[in-house]
């Protein structure tokens, strides 16, 4: 379970969250929706050690993180929403990347690892390929697959649908559910209600201030 307590943080003159709370089931899917400007991504963002909090406590599973080194912790997969795929390498290169910088692993295990992920997630055929060659729903799985590398206790999505066609929509979709049967814990952002009922245990409305 992932509780926030007491968030803050502010951009500038505006306060994006003030003591802002939030629980997360173990293994459920909690969407946040609502629209642009209400601080859904920056929370994500905060998750993953890419923005600082500025105040507030994260307990996961009885236990106090530290937040001043969340980037350290692997607490939160980011799925972004345009992939942030790197064009000039491989799908494998893509995905052995972080966990060689951050989890001190050699190549030999981080390959195996994306192999296995990239099998599970139906993609084994595109482990060579270049970003460039894939289509939209292709890159959305390797996005997935990269989040999944480093182990995350939870993968954090931001948008998964925006501008996806209904036919990839089910995909991600599909994708989002089968991570909730392998018992992952999925934090969702998007603005698309319809979407997030169809996925999702509870759903948090943000609006901004």
């Amino acid at each position: 379970m992932l509780e926030l307590r007491d968030i803050s943080k502010q951009f500038g003159q505006k306060k994006v969250f003030d003591h802002f709370n939030l629980l997360v089931e173990e293994g459920k899917i909690l969407s946040l929706v609502g629209p642009s400007g209400g601080g859904k991504t920056t929370l994500l963002r905060m998750l993953a050690g890419l923005e600082k909090i500025d105040s507030g406590e994260i307990i996961y599973n009885g236990e106090n993180v530290a937040i001043d080194h969340l980037e350290n912790l692997n607490l939160l997969g980011f799925v972004f929403q345009d992939f942030q795929l790197f064009p000039h390498l491989s799908v494998l290169d893509n995905l052995i990347l972080s966990p060689l910088k951050t989890m001190n692993i050699t190549r030999e295990k981080a390959s195996q690892k994306a192999k296995e992920l990239l099998d599970k997630l139906g993609l084994s055929d595109q482990i060579s390929a270049y970003p460039y060659a894939l289509s939209g729903g292709q890159k959305q799985r390797v996005a997935l697959a990269r989040a999944m590398m480093i182990d995350p206790q939870i993968i954090g999505y931001d948008e998964p649908t925006s501008a996806l066609d209904p036919e990839l929509r089910q995909e991600v979709e599909k994708l989002i559910l089968q991570n909730r049967r392998l018992g992952i814990t999925q934090i969702v952002v998007t603005h698309d209600l319809p979407f997030a009922e169809n996925i999702s245990d509870a759903i948090v409305k943000i609006n901004p201030k």
